[in-house]
């Protein structure tokens, strides 16, 4: 189920999925953004990180990974573990 909702502060629409009895899912990291920024395709990082590529398209939906998973992909972005919050916000 979809929902357009509009968000205080947030330009435009943004569309919400149901998830179940979990509520909404919003994208709560800048993967996508900082991806692009390099240059880099979805298939690119996934293959860099050892994860696939439809981890890549989860995480930046909103979805949740492990811990493990965040590391790889921060390694593979060429950043420290010290700039997790940069890419996966800070309530991790």
């Amino acid at each position: 189920m979809e929902e357009q909702v509009q968000i205080a502060g947030v330009p435009g629409q943004v569309k919400l999925e149901k998830e179940g009895s979990r509520g909404y899912d919003l994208a709560k990291n800048s993967l996508k953004k900082i991806r692009e920024q390099l240059l880099m395709s979805k298939a690119e990082l996934a293959r860099k990180a050892g994860v696939s590529p439809l981890t890549i398209d989860r995480i930046e939906s909103g979805k949740n990974c492990r811990m493990e998973t965040k590391r790889k992909i921060i390694l593979a972005l060429g950043y420290s573990l010290e700039d997790k919050d940069k890419i996966f916000g800070e309530d991790d």
